[in-house]
């Protein structure tokens, strides 16, 4: 989700033109996220992606 916002709002800022530019705006979109996540990652020392479902998580499974 956080690429897909971080992709809008790069997208509004720098107001693309063509798919090229498009395909910059959404590598750097990406970028943002992948680094967030990084960096989450090392602050807790864990993992922030899982193979468990969001459901599973809630239930404690």
């Amino acid at each position: 989700m956080l690429a897909e916002a971080s992709t809008k709002d790069i997208s509004q800022a720098t107001n693309p033109q063509n798919l090229k530019e498009n395909k910059k705006v959404a590598a750097q979109g990406g970028n943002v996220a992948k680094i967030a996540k990084e960096e989450l990652e090392a602050q807790t020392r864990q993992k922030v992606v899982t193979s468990l479902s969001a459901k599973k998580i809630l239930q404690g499974e």
